[in-house]
């Protein structure tokens, strides 16, 4: 069993706010990055409100920035997927990966969340064959064809907007009557000539066959009323869902799974610290959640100087 100071779960702009934070501290921490490393963020476009780029940055340059600044500093980042968590009664923790098994004074969990889907008949079948939730990772794949978005968030109005680059048309789905997007995002999918908005609809059937997706039934929730509908391409923006399923039993959770952390990030098991989406499904912004990995990074920081100092008595 390798032992460590602090363990950070997660690589995207919170976890690597923490490990840039523990590696200046000489914590020399270790970053598991997971299935997704870099994140949420490192599936978007161009990031305008990250303070100090006037310009924009996208968004997998500013994690690839972020990783390089926090391996400087001493950081280790290894591609490993947690797959268990114990509190151990010393006080220290165990966390499993798929290939190794560690032991860490204090850990960072900023596992964030994952993307929700439909759960249609047949959405498994389409998965990435018709059916998406990354436009920055599938969207050219659809050049000069219709697509459809469905949401009705800032999310789903910056996936309808990148999406016209490529796309011939883009429908955006809205469940409700309207828009609750910020008003900036709003005015950009409604000024935007290759969006149109169809709200009270959503889909409540995939069409296609053994090659891919076809087609949707859209289902009218203002008349009741179903139509099927020619499209190429389906991508969801829902919302997320957080990726805490290895803490259940342990660490104390909401009614959706996000962590309950107090003020200073801390979890109801000492030496946990939860920094990032995995504990704020409100803001959910790049600048909060590397607040977060800051406060939960110096919070640890202290933990294990006071848990040494405790030792040594």
């Amino acid at each position: 069993m390798e032992e460590r100071d602090v363990i950070i779960l997660g690589s995207g702009v919170a976890g690597l706010t923490a490990a840039i934070y523990n590696a200046r501290a000489e914590l020399k921490p270790l970053v598991l990055t997971g299935m997704a490393d870099g994140g949420q963020i490192a599936t978007t476009t161009v990031v305008e409100n990250w303070p100090g780029e006037p310009d924009g940055i996208m968004g997998p340059e500013l994690v690839q920035r972020m990783k390089r600044q926090a391996e400087k500093f001493g950081a280790e980042t290894r591609f490993e997927q947690a797959v268990s968590y114990k509190a151990n009664e010393d006080g220290t923790h165990t966390i499993k990966t798929d290939s190794n098994e560690y032991q860490a004074l204090a850990v960072i969990v900023a596992t964030g969340a994952s993307a929700r889907w439909l759960g249609l008949p047949d959405e498994e079948k389409y998965k990435s064959n018709g059916v998406h939730t990354c436009a920055t990772c599938d969207g050219a794949f659809y050049k000069n064809k219709d697509i459809v978005v469905v949401g009705g968030g800032d999310a789903a109005c910056e996936e309808s907007d990148f999406l016209t680059r490529f796309a011939r048309k883009v429908t955006l789905l809205v469940r409700k009557d309207r828009l609750r997007a910020s008003l900036p995002m709003r005015e950009r999918v409604e000024k935007n000539p290759k969006i149109t908005i169809r709200s009270l609809a959503q889909i409540s059937r995939y069409l296609g066959d053994e090659k891919g997706l076809r087609g949707i039934v859209v289902h009218d929730n203002k008349t009741g009323e179903e139509s099927e509908m020619k499209v190429d391409g389906v991508f969801l923006a829902i919302g997320h869902v957080p990726n805490t399923s290895i803490f259940k039993g342990a660490l104390d959770m909401d009614e959706l799974g996000y962590l309950r952390a107090d003020q200073h990030t801390e979890t109801n098991i000492p030496g946990v610290f939860a920094a990032g989406d995995v504990a704020d499904h409100y803001f959910r912004q790049a600048i909060t959640a590397a607040g977060t990995g800051a406060a939960a990074a110096i919070r640890a920081e202290k933990y294990i100087a006071s848990k040494r100092h405790a030792d040594r008595r």
